[in-house]
């Protein structure tokens, strides 16, 4: 499939300890840029790895002239999307796609959102037959249930790692989440629809994670929900004293 728009593409990954996955993964998306245009691009953010994904990224690069791999320190899969979304900006791009790099995810599924792009300001994922465990079904259904609670808006499914915004979506609403903030695609995905932005939710496959091990338990997903359910009153209230314009 050859796609040859003038749009510029940057897929985005983050990655942490993915040696298992990144390879496959980069091959599968690496062809989605290339077959969108020349100048689109494939970046992958490691996460200060413990292992060799940084280094598997560097020789993969030697191969697939779209890709881009950079490392930084290790600040968690929320402050390493809002680093790859503002990289993504920064050079150049229209439109942002962002998925992991743990393989759950189908490349297939990227093209009904890239011919539909003109239409929404962004086009979220929705994953309603999960394949990844009842303990992430859970944490979503109640992850919905604080967001209505807190921002009283419904968000069909505020954390999937598969959506394409287009840039002047992403300059409007980056500015508004804090730096490092941990759940920065759900806060992203309220903002979108607190605010009326004409939004789009496509059931989506999501398969269990393809290699390596999850790097988030239950345990640390629990904390991670505390810590944001204050984070979230604090920026409800910044939602009130300062709305997006």
């Amino acid at each position: 499939m050859v796609i040859i728009m003038s749009d510029k593409l940057f897929v985005v990954l983050p990655a942490y300890n993915e040696s298992e996955n990144i390879e496959r993964v980069v091959k599968d998306w690496h062809s989605v840029v290339s077959n969108v245009g020349p100048e689109s691009r494939l970046l992958v953010v490691d996460d200060g790895s413990k292992d060799n994904t940084f280094e598997l990224l560097q020789t993969l690069q030697d191969r697939y002239p779209q890709l881009i791999g950079i490392t930084k320190p290790n600040s968690g899969h929320g402050a390493t999307v809002l680093y790859a979304y503002k990289y993504a900006i920064q050079n150049g791009a229209d439109y942002v796609f962002q998925t992991d790099s743990d393989g759950q995810t189908l490349t297939e599924e990227f093209y009904p959102f890239w011919e539909e792009r003109k239409q929404y300001s962004a086009i979220i994922g929705h994953r309603n037959h999960r394949e990844d465990g009842f303990s992430r079904v859970f944490v979503t259904k109640t992850l919905k249930l604080v967001i209505k609670l807190v921002f009283g808006v419904t968000v069909t499914d505020a954390n999937t790692p598969f959506r394409l915004m287009n840039r002047n979506t992403l300059v409007k609403y980056l500015p508004q989440i804090p730096k490092d903030f941990n759940l920065s695609n759900v806060i992203l995905s309220v903002l979108l629809v607190h605010n009326k932005e004409n939004v789009k939710f496509t059931p989506i496959t999501f398969r269990p994670r393809q290699g390596g091990v999850n790097s988030i338990n239950f345990k640390k997903i629990c904390k991670i929900g505390i810590q944001a359910v204050k984070d979230f009153r604090t920026i409800k209230l910044t939602l009130k004293d300062n709305p997006v314009k």
